[in-house]
């Protein structure tokens, strides 16, 4: 079975329960731009909103926010902020442990089309995703827009055949 008949066993995945995990020492729920884009983006893709969290940049707290996730209800979890090169930015360190398999050509796919935009800064970006117990984990960068292009360009347009795939 190749990828086009994949993406039309997928077509049955529907609505995808998510969750968004803010990872930020400065931002709350209140200024959380991007962890409300990524809602708004999903949620004008036909996806429901299942959990939402702002945790700081302390390994602990985004690993209970990752548990908590794996033993929830949402398919796909979107994590933002963290991923950058800062001592302060643990998030991908924290995150792999907890998954079973890497997806390496999303975080290749998202820095070549990051270098249409920000020229050569695009290698300091460690999107990442995953998969843990047939669940998808996605960390993106902190910034409005890594977190457009990430959703528009890459993890929307597959997200239900990610799905479908992970949970076989």
């Amino acid at each position: 079975m190749g990828a086009p008949d994949h993406r039309a066993s997928a077509q049955a995945v529907g609505c995808v329960g998510y969750a968004v995990l803010t990872v930020s020492d400065s931002r709350s729920e209140a200024t959380d731009t991007s962890g409300r884009l990524i809602q708004h983006l999903l949620n004008e893709a036909g996806h429901r909103l299942l959990d939402y969290e702002v945790v700081t940049n302390e390994p602990w707290r985004i690993q209970a926010g990752v548990r908590r996730f794996l033993q929830g209800p949402a398919l796909c979890l979107i994590v933002t902020g963290g991923t950058g090169v800062g001592q302060r930015d643990l998030t991908i360190e924290t995150v792999i442990p907890l998954l079973d398999k890497v997806l390496p050509g999303f975080g290749e796919l998202f820095r070549w089309l990051s270098y249409g935009e920000v020229g050569s800064a695009a290698m300091l970006s460690r999107a990442l995703c995953g998969v843990s117990r047939g669940k998808v984990v996605c960390c993106l960068p902190g910034s409005e827009a890594a977190v457009r292009l990430a959703l528009s360009k890459v993890l929307l347009p597959e997200l239900p055949h990610l799905i479908w795939v992970a949970s076989r």
